[in-house]
């Protein structure tokens, strides 16, 4: 897909970009999400029938797409609205990886979403939540959200507050249903319990700790207060993971990494870790491809 084309399709999906913005034109809602993003990503990152090398993708933080709106300041690590490179469209069927700063009491303006896991994790500030469910709630530092758009949904985000930041990531996986119920739900996690673990957040199943998504993906979070040797073992090897060092620095299979650094590895049945000193990560284990 050339550069004209993705950003004609990603700013149909950037909907509730502007604060202020009136509702969209009948024709924009008609059009799906998941149409929109499925046919841009070619799922180049496809694994072996068998675990062969280890393969892996390196994304330092500066390399990663941005936008200053002025009420809102935002790093894409994938492809999104006016950021577009062929080779950072997806890993996997993770589509969407936004570090948002957003200013005091501004925000996403009411917009439409189907057919894709949305998971937002705030990392500073409150985050006030509305969607067409008639769900109402204000997220912070220590919880997870997660929302299944599936047949459609309205929602708009916005800081709570007036007079701070909030900031939070924003991340999009293509399901492994389409048209589910739509449905919403958040947790709190107590970071004590992730210091020098990886605690997780995320699952495919509702009996299963953390919330829930339809995707065969686990999320996983740990806080290291000291040098700490990790493994961790793929739920399903035929998945990748995908790292994002949300504070300090750390090692992944000998690739050291720093704050916002991403690095995504496949074809491997483990990956090891070497966490220091007050270095906080993201763990993402999802299908390479739908």
């Amino acid at each position: 897909m050339d550069r004209k084309n993705f950003i004609k399709k990603t700013i149909l999906s950037a909907a509730g970009l502007a604060a202020g913005a009136s509702s969209l034109k009948a024709k924009e809602e008609s059009i799906s999400t998941y149409d929109k993003l499925i046919d841009q990503v070619g799922f180049n990152h496809i694994p072996n029938s068998e675990l062969k090398t280890m393969r892996s993708v390196y994304h330092p933080a500066d390399t990663r797409g941005h936008a200053d709106h002025g009420w809102l300041n935002t790093h894409h690590s994938f492809s999104f609205a006016n950021y577009y490179n062929p080779e950072r469209m997806n890993f996997g069927v993770l589509r969407v990886l936004n570090d948002d700063i957003v200013a005091g009491g501004r925000g996403f303006n009411r917009h439409p979403h189907d057919n894709m896991e949305i998971i937002s994790i705030p990392l500073q500030g409150d985050l006030e939540h509305k969607d067409s469910m008639g769900n109402i709630a204000v997220i912070k530092q220590g919880d997870v959200q997660v929302m299944s758009a599936g047949t459609g949904i309205y929602h708009s985000e916005y800081n709570k507050n007036s007079s701070e930041e909030v900031r939070f990531l924003q991340i999009w996986m293509f399901p492994n249903k389409k048209q589910v119920t739509p449905r919403y739900d958040q947790i709190s996690i107590d970071i004590a319990d992730a210091k020098n673990e990886l605690v997780q957040i995320l699952s495919p199943s509702a009996e299963d700790a953390g919330v829930w998504a339809h995707q065969n993906a686990w999320f996983h979070i740990a806080a290291f207060d000291d040098e700490c040797h990790l493994t961790y073992d793929l739920r399903d090897k035929s998945n990748g993971v995908y790292a994002f060092v949300l504070e300090g620095a750390l090692s992944i299979e000998g690739q050291d990494l720093q704050r916002r650094d991403g690095y995504g590895i496949w074809d491997t049945a483990e990956i090891k870790i070497t966490g220091s000193k007050d270095a906080k990560l993201l763990l993402m284990e999802v299908p390479m491809q739908p």
